[in-house]
């Protein structure tokens, strides 16, 4: 292990370690203050029992090889994740299903003698299509009669944004991206509707605690630290659990009901482009293992590349579609596909401190494989983006992309069309063709039956990949 070590710039707040990588394996430092509580969460049974039940990343001590770092205690490495995400990159059920593993957590915690001290959503990813909790450093011992000293971060992180987004609108959960350590509780109780009130769980956790907080924030010295129980303690985590998945969110039914139909693919085209999509997939060598689906909408065509083995992010900047191929994953058990919230014109940038504590999308992997399926003309039409720039963000993604152009006497770019100018003079298949040669080589172009649509697939040229990589 290499001694200039650095911890990475979203694990640089917790006294108790920190994660780093050391030639690009990541590890997890434990310092001796946190030996005590680190010592009783495995000797307890609750590493064990959490890894066991499929809610906790495992890891591997690895020995302690770094004696030029006196506060280390140990080192761990843990299980690799194929891809970090953020709370506001999860659709509705997605943060829902989070939530309540965090609290699960919780629940097996105090069974064993230890408490959470981090309610934040950024401790949860997701692994095969299920929440995992990741930070192996957010347990402590439980001392009777403290609170849940976590109970704030977890109303902000995931109750305030969940009941914003059932109750008001699901944009609203957008302002995690804002506010990092969690919607403000005073924020979210001027913005919740006033019948929030009237449910008791939401005027306890939300709008009793937001007034709290408001009114002891700048009157320190007349907080009383009141002693909890053990059984209040549970109670209270009972009831967080009923309040956060008694909360809905349905999207207006009209929404729901036209993803793929409100297209003009006849029965016959939708069949051909499926065999299209799964033969290009198929001739990609080597085999991919991490695809992007950039305009996933429900996923469908998301899942021939998962039913091939592929790990497959789904991103869409339709909310109603993410919702629904997260519930479709869950319901079939899908393990390979992540499907995500993301607006590629406005993709999550780095944030935090530094601008280093929350990665850029395009900072988190880069995929073997990209799916651009009837994606171009939105972005170079409705988004004003030349042909020119959108090949070389391809350019710069992947290796293999398979991609749909769509010409203008298509009704979809019609409909585009009909409310401005058409300014767009340089949007057709030639220019297309060009733009895209100049970073890859065409491998395949298939016209989809009873339609105007091709279908390509494209292999990244190996000077453009030198270019790019030296």
């Amino acid at each position: 292990m290499s001694d200039s070590i650095e911890a990475l710039p979203s694990s640089f707040r917790d006294p108790s370690g920190f994660l780093f990588l050391d030639r690009g394996v990541l590890y997890r430092q434990v310092n001796r203050g946190y030996r005590e509580d680190y010592d009783h969460f495995l000797s307890s049974g609750l590493y064990g029992s959490l890894v066991d039940a499929g809610l906790l990343v495992a890891h591997q001590e690895v020995g302690l090889r770094r004696p030029e770092s006196p506060e280390c205690y140990k080192i761990l490495r843990p299980d690799p994740l194929p891809f970090i995400s953020y709370p506001f990159e999860w659709s509705f059920s997605q943060l829902q299903d989070a939530a309540l593993t965090t609290l699960a957590i919780q629940k097996r915690s105090l069974e064993h003698g230890m408490s959470l001290k981090d309610g934040t959503a950024y401790n949860i990813q997701f692994r095969n299509g299920k929440p995992l909790f990741i930070d192996t450093l957010s347990f402590e011992k439980y001392s009777e009669g403290r609170p849940w000293t976590a109970y704030r971060q977890f109303c902000q992180h995931f109750l305030a944004p969940l009941a914003l987004a059932g109750y008001s609108d699901i944009r609203l959960s957008q302002l995690l991206r804002i506010h990092l350590d969690g919607v403000p509780l005073d924020l979210a109780s001027r913005l919740l509707p006033v019948r929030t009130r009237f449910r008791f769980s939401l005027l306890t956790h939300l709008h009793l605690h937001a007034k709290a907080q408001t009114h002891f924030a700048d009157k320190p010295e007349r907080r009383v630290r009141r002693s909890v129980s053990r059984r209040a303690l549970q109670g209270l985590i009972e009831n967080l659990e009923s309040c956060v998945a008694a909360l809905r969110w349905k999207p207006p039914q009209q929404e729901w009901a036209s993803y793929y139909e409100d297209t003009n693919y006849t029965s016959e085209a939708f069949r051909h482009k499926e065999q299209l999509v799964g033969e290009h997939l198929d001739r990609i060598n080597p085999k991919p293992g991490m695809v992007w689906d950039l305009g996933a909408n429900t996923g469908l065509f998301s899942r021939l590349a998962a039913s091939r083995g592929m790990t497959t992010i789904a991103f869409d900047q339709d909310p109603a579609c993410v919702e629904r191929n997260y519930r479709v994953c869950r319901q079939d058990g899908d393990t390979h596909i992540l499907p995500l919230w993301v607006d590629l014109t406005n993709p999550s940038p780095n944030l935090g401190w530094h601008g280093r504590e929350r990665m850029s999308l395009l900072d988190r992997g880069s995929p073997d494989a990209v799916l651009a399926l009837a994606l171009i003309h939105h972005l170079a039409i409705a988004n004003n983006l030349p042909l020119s720039r959108l090949a070389g963000f391809f350019g710069e993604l992947c290796r293999s992309l398979i991609i749909e152009f769509v010409p203008k006497t298509d009704s979809q770019v019609r409909r585009l069309l009909a409310s401005r100018e058409d300014i767009f003079s340089e949007y057709h298949q030639q220019a297309f063709e060009v733009a895209f040669s100049r970073y890859f080589e065409i491998r395949a172009a298939s016209r989809i039956r009873q339609s105007e649509r091709t279908l390509y697939h494209m292999e990244r040229k190996s000077l453009y990949e030198h270019r790019c990589t030296g």
